[in-house]
């Protein structure tokens, strides 16, 4: 795996601060990019997916697939004109890196297409290397906080 390299950590003391950066970060993005979102249960991974697909202009709920492993939407980034496909995967439940191949992961990870997975450390060995890595942590200094770690491929 490429050495990746850390650009920035944010300090995220209320979910405001949590949606405005995933605003940031969706304002990067372009087709192509596998997102990985690390960090412990309860961490805000679902909270700040659903604020990412939602600042890329899917009005709908989003929904989480952790049963489905995989969920799909229409968004509108802003680094290009046409619309794009975003494919929001949750590895919680994976039992082996192999299953995704029964879903057809490499069906999905496509140069057209944004990628954003939780837990990827359980698709080890299969995915790819990341465009962009989230580590998000809880803050030491505030229970209600978050530190978000973010590193660029």
């Amino acid at each position: 795996m490429p050495q990746l390299r850390t650009n920035k950590s944010y300090t995220l003391s209320t979910e405001d601060e949590t949606r405005d950066f995933a605003r940031h970060i969706a304002a990067t993005t372009h087709a192509g990019d596998v997102i990985f979102l690390e960090g412990p249960l309860g961490a805000g991974k679902t909270f700040f997916s659903q604020a990412f697909i939602q600042s890329l202009g899917h009005d709908g709920k989003v929904l989480s697939p952790t049963y489905s492993l995989v969920q799909s939407y229409t968004v509108k980034l802003q680094t290009q004109a046409l619309p794009s496909q975003l494919h929001h995967f949750d590895l919680y439940r994976l039992a082996d890196p192999e299953e995704l191949e029964f879903i057809g992961i490499r069906d999905y990870i496509n140069p057209d297409y944004v990628c954003l997975i939780e837990w990827p450390s359980k698709g080890k060995g299969i995915l790819p290397t990341p465009s962009v890595y989230i580590q998000l942590d809880y803050a030491p200094s505030n229970p209600q906080g978050r530190v978000a770690k973010v590193t660029y491929a």
